[in-house]
C-alpha cells in the first residue's frame, strides 16, 4: 500500500502509511473529508462498525477488510438509541486502551471514534426503520432495537462512506436488517457477512460474554450444542421445525439455569418462520444465563 496522510485540507498525500501510525478521527466533519480524500484518490474503504469492547470476532472483520479493499476504517461507538430502557447500556463493556493497541495490530488504517453528542447533538431525534424484518425474533424481544441499529449504522455509512461494510454473522438478523436497508434506500455499497468466530467449545464471541461466571462460562456452550443437534437432524432429513426446536429445547435443558427466549427455523433471507425445512435455512437461539443474554445461529445449506 503506498504511504499515505490526511493533510490539513483533507487531502491525502504519499507521506505516512495508514497504519503506521493509525489515524484516530473523532470529528464527522474530518471523517467525511478522510474519506472524500480516499475516494478521490480511487481507494477502496473497507468499514467494520462496532461497539468496542474487541475481541477475535471484530479482528477476523477487519482482516476481510484488509484482504478485500485498500483502506480499511474501524467505529467505536457504544450507540445509545439500540438499548432499551432496562438494558445493559451503562454496563455494556469497554476498553478503549485495549481496542486501540487490537486495531493497531490488526493494521487498521483509521479509528473513528466518535462522542454521544457528535452522533446525536439534538438527542436521536431522525430514526430509519427498516419495516418487517425488524419485527420478529430479536426485534420483537427487544422492541426498538433495530430501529437503534439501522439509524446509527445509516449514520455511520454517510460519514465513512465505504465501498464495502463488514459484519459478523453471530448477529444474523442484524446483518439481515442491514443488508435490506442498502438495499432499500439505494446505498452504492456492498455488505459483507463474516463466518462466526467461536471459542473453543463452540461458544459464539461475543463482548457480552464477559458477563459470565466461571460456572456460566462453562454452561453456555450448550447453545451451540443445541444448534448443532438441529443441524444435524436436518442433514438427516427431518423437515418439520417444531421436531428441531423440540430438539434444541431438550438440549438446553441439560444445564440448569437456561432460561429459552425464541428458538426458530426461519428462512435466511426474510427470517419468516418456515412451515417445513427446504433449501437453505437459518437455525436461530436466543437464551439467558444468569444476567447475559447469548444469541447464535447456523446456517444450513
Amino acid at each position: 500500500m503506498n504511504e499515505c496522510r490526511v493533510c490539513r485540507h483533507g487531502e491525502v498525500s504519499e507521506l505516512q502509511s495508514f497504519s503506521n501510525p493509525m489515524q484516530i478521527i473523532t470529528a464527522i466533519s474530518e471523517m467525511q473529508s478522510f474519506a472524500d480524500a480516499l475516494r478521490k484518490q480511487g481507494r477502496t474503504i473497507g468499514f467494520v462498525p462496532t461497539m468496542g469492547f474487541l475481541h477475535e470476532g471484530h479482528l477476523s472483520l477487519m482482516r476481510q477488510a484488509r484482504r478485500e479493499c485498500d483502506v480499511v476504517v474501524v467505529s467505536i461507538f457504544v450507540n445509545p438509541a439500540q438499548f432499551g430502557p432496562s438494558e445493559d447500556f451503562d454496563r455494556y463493556p469497554r476498553d478503549s486502551e485495549g481496542d486501540r493497541k487490537k486495531c493497531e495490530t490488526a493494521e487498521v488504517d483509521a479509528l473513528f471514534l466518535p462522542a454521544a453528542d457528535e452522533m446525536y447533538p439534538d438527542g436521536p431525534s431522525v430514526f430509519v426503520t427498516v419495516e418487517g424484518i425488524s419485527d420478529v425474533l430479536e426485534g420483537a424481544v427487544r422492541p426498538g432495537h433495530f430501529r437503534g441499529v439501522a439509524t446509527v449504522v445509516a449514520k455511520l455509512f454517510n460519514i465513512v462512506k465505504p465501498h464495502k461494510a463488514f459484519f459478523g454473522q453471530k448477529d444474523y438478523q442484524q446483518c439481515a436488517v442491514i443488508k435490506r436497508m442498502v438495499k432499500g434506500l439505494n446505498m452504492d455499497m456492498g455488505v459483507v457477512a463474516v463466518p462466526t468466530v467461536r471459542e473453543q467449545d463452540g461458544l459464539a464471541m461475543s463482548s457480552r460474554n464477559s458477563y459470565l461466571s466461571i460456572e456460566e462460562r462453562r454452561a453456555a456452550a450448550i447453545v451451540h450444542r443445541a444448534l448443532r443437534a438441529a443441524e444435524h437432524l436436518v442433514k438427516a432429513g427431518v423437515k418439520e421445525p417444531e421436531e428441531l426446536k423440540n430438539k434444541m429445547q431438550a438440549v438446553l435443558q441439560e444445564e440448569k439455569g437456561i432460561s429459552i427466549d425464541y428458538l426458530e427455523i426461519a428462512d435466511h433471507e426474510t427470517l419468516a418462520p418456515l412451515e417445513t425445512v427446504k433449501g437453505k435455512t437459518v437455525i436461530l437461539a436466543a437464551v439467558r444465563l444468569g444476567r447475559t443474554r447469548l444469541i447464535d445461529n447456523l446456517l444450513v445449506l
